[in-house]
């Protein structure tokens, strides 16, 4: 008997942000957009930094190498704003 439960895989196909959001797209077909203000580097990067990602982690993570930026699809799907800095 074959399930009908869709194949679950967390790995990152693309990524885009413009100036309101960050959207990822996952190997499965989903998609996760969140506000762009939840993550402080990645809202003052200009657009060239955005743009400049690399998979991370076996690709469930991303990496902004010129704004030294790390975010787990894992950390997306949750829901989880970047932390708060205790300046």
């Amino acid at each position: 008997m074959a399930s009908l439960a869709p194949k679950v895989d967390l790995r990152v196909k693309a990524v885009s942000v413009d100036d309101d959001r960050l959207t990822v797209d996952l190997m499965d077909g989903r998609s996760i957009a969140v506000p762009l203000a939840w993550y402080p580097r990645l809202f003052d990067a200009t657009p060239e930094q955005r743009r400049n990602w690399e998979l991370a982690g076996g690709g469930y993570g991303i990496h902004w190498p010129d704004i030294d930026e790390d975010l787990s699809t894992e950390g997306l799907l949750r829901g989880a704003p970047a932390p708060r800095s205790a300046a």
